[in-house]
């Protein structure tokens, strides 16, 4: 899943609420990268990355009037836990090929 959430109603910087939902997702114990647009975290099913999202709109509700949130999910079946990496390498080893 990749998501970008935070408050509409706080100004143009708004890394003060994204740090305290990118803390949570750091201490869930799952995968996780941080990007400028948006962070992205490798759950083993569907329910967890929804939990996920309900804790990070749970953080920012008492701060904010408005929450913007952006989500894709990636559900792929059969492959195992660690893709988030894997998937990366891949289209690395097709570049050094050409």
């Amino acid at each position: 899943m990749s998501f970008a959430i935070f408050p509409t109603d706080k100004g143009t910087s708004v890394s003060e609420y994204v740090s305290k939902v990118v803390e949570m997702v750091s201490n869930s114990g799952f995968e996780h990268k941080l990007s400028s647009m948006s962070t992205i975290v490798e759950t083993e099913n569907f329910e967890q990355a929804l939990d996920i999202l309900n804790k990070a709109y749970i953080i920012l509700k008492p701060f904010s009037n408005r929450v913007y949130c952006s989500v894709n999910f990636d559900i792929q079946a059969n492959k195992p836990y660690g893709r988030i990496n894997t998937k990366v390498s891949s289209v690395i080893d097709k570049l050094n090929k050409t």
